[in-house]
């Protein structure tokens, strides 16, 4: 059974508690430290789009297509679809000749309240251009174009884009393609289960990416710059993702996934981090992420204590309890 990594208290009393698991190894697969099973395979969801956006920069697509900084980290992104992220999406979608029924994920109200709470003022409907997700599929889209490919069906696990992305995740992650199962996410492309040191070992190489084919290690050394470069485009106003990277200085990109998974890259130190929330919960994966990054040196505790030990508070405002990590989260393991 995996640790309790972060409890909830109220009134003095732990009220919930989180089980999980962590990996954090080096380029080579080593482990530096670790917590619970993570030789268990689990769905990486969002956390590692990075991986599944090295095809647009290693076809060419993304210097065919005239892509600076701002799409590559779109590609890497669970953004909170404010007009930042979809106004550049739809452009996107034009400098290819793609359109928003071009994209295979479905709409969904944004994450980022304001914005969502002015749609429904104006009684407007979220797009496709609305998914979190909209900018890894315009990334899909414009490898499918630059190869000259169908685009219909570029979310199929059979189809030629998703081949190549499973092929470098695989590659990244030191495993078979046959060995990764496959899972359809949330927003209809493939996912796929990975063990989370393996996936830890693969942000580890896309930081410090010198033993890679030299086009895969360009591929990973642009986006891990895009991503540093721009984490509201990766995620979005008040968001952990962007909050994290903007507190650890530049030393170290990380990335949300759904059902309590984070990873993160730290190139500095040529280590990666993966971990996994048993039961899904993003609170308790923002916490025990934002300590590691303590512990590994990536991040100062102060600059971090909002996710760390926050205050839990009832409607009123009232502070009646505390988010925390545990004992097993005090030092490295």
């Amino acid at each position: 059974m995996n640790p309790i990594l972060v409890e909830i208290t109220r009134g003095g009393i732990v009220e919930s508690a989180h089980r999980g698991a962590i990996a954090v190894t080096d380029i080579d697969g080593k482990l530096v430290a670790k917590w619970g099973d993570i030789e268990a395979a689990v769905f990486p969801r969002s956390a590692f789009k990075s991986l599944q956006a090295l095809p647009l920069v290693e076809t060419g697509a993304a210097d065919s297509w005239r892509l600076g900084d701002e799409e590559l980290a779109l590609a890497c992104a669970s953004h909170s679809s404010e007009p930042m992220h979809v106004e550049r999406v739809e452009a996107w979608l034009a400098r290819i000749d793609c359109r928003e029924s071009d994209l295979a994920c479905g709409p969904h109200l944004p994450f980022h309240e304001p914005t969502a709470h002015a749609m429904l003022r104006a009684g407007k409907k979220p797009c496709r251009l609305h998914n979190n997700c909209s900018g890894k599929h315009t990334g899909f889209l414009s490898v499918a174009r630059h190869l000259k490919i169908a685009t219909d069906g570029y979310e199929r696990p059979d189809h030629p884009v998703q081949v190549l992305a499973r092929e470098a995740i695989a590659d990244l992650c030191g495993l078979q393609p046959s060995a990764m199962p496959i899972g359809i996410d949330g927003c209809a492309a493939p996912n796929y289960a990975i063990p989370l040191q393996n996936l830890a070992a693969a942000m580890a190489r896309l930081g410090a990416p010198a033993k890679l084919p030299p086009a895969r290690a360009e591929a990973a050394a642009r986006l891990v710059k895009a991503w540093k470069a721009h984490p509201l485009l990766v995620s979005g106003t008040g968001r952990a993702c962007a909050e994290m990277i903007e507190a650890a200085s530049g030393r170290t990109v990380v990335k949300t996934g759904a059902e309590g998974v984070f990873t993160a890259v730290l190139p500095d130190k040529g280590l990666g981090i993966a971990l996994k929330i048993d039961d899904g919960g993003t609170r308790a994966a923002e916490a025990a992420l934002a300590k590691v990054l303590v512990l590994v040196g990536a991040a100062e505790e102060d600059a971090l204590a909002k996710y760390i030990k926050p205050p839990v508070r009832n409607w009123r405002g009232d502070v009646v309890g505390e988010r925390r990590t545990t004992a097993a989260l005090a030092k490295l393991q």
